[in-house]
């Protein structure tokens, strides 16, 4: 398989930014490839585009498998394993950040938990509690907030990020009709 100059700088560019997302740059060139070929693509495919070992191929794919990035599909006739994206790019985009929150977000939220359920020794600790304490519900508010964004669906996240920074001009706006009535605690 050759991939034109436009498609290498893509994939190239994925790689790059795959340790940024959570995986490794072997990883987010393989997705990239795999989202930007039109038709379902082989494991040797992708292994020679990538110029990568086979080994290192399957292991790529198996972590996309489990992120939930891409997925076999049967081609009639074939013997081979064939991959395509497991969704659209909305789809992918939400399992990229449900698995940053599991792995990133939710461990946190459970050590915060844990340490706020202590008994402080010291006044130190009582002030460390304070401040973990605005950390777990910062946390809190973002997950939850994420969460219903994940829930509105690509029609409706789409209309509100072009809304962008339209809704902060409508909160200063209200802030200014409604002096005292702060919304944000």
């Amino acid at each position: 398989m050759k991939m034109t100059p436009l498609i290498t700088s893509a994939v190239m560019h994925f790689g790059e930014m795959g340790s940024r997302w959570g995986f490794n740059r072997t990883v987010g060139q393989i997705l990239a490839l795999i989202v930007l070929n039109e038709e379902p693509i082989t494991a040797q495919e992708i292994a020679d585009a990538l110029n990568i070992s086979r080994g290192n191929t399957s292991m790529g794919l198996k972590e996309l498998q489990s992120w939930r990035l891409v997925k076999q599909h049967l081609v009639p006739g074939e013997r081979k394993d064939f991959f395509i994206p497991a969704g659209d790019i909305w789809t992918l985009a939400n399992r990229v950040f449900e698995e940053r929150r599991k792995r990133e977000i939710d461990p946190t939220m459970s050590l915060l938990r844990d340490l706020l359920l202590d008994t402080p020794a010291t006044d130190k600790e009582a002030n460390a509690q304070h401040k973990l304490n605005e950390i777990h519900d910062l946390l809190e508010s973002i997950t939850v907030w994420s969460e219903e964004l994940q829930n509105l669906g690509p029609e409706k996240l789409n209309t509100l990020m072009k809304l962008g920074s339209g809704v902060g001009r409508m909160l200063e706006l209200k802030d200014k009709l409604l002096p005292g009535k702060n919304s944000v605690n």
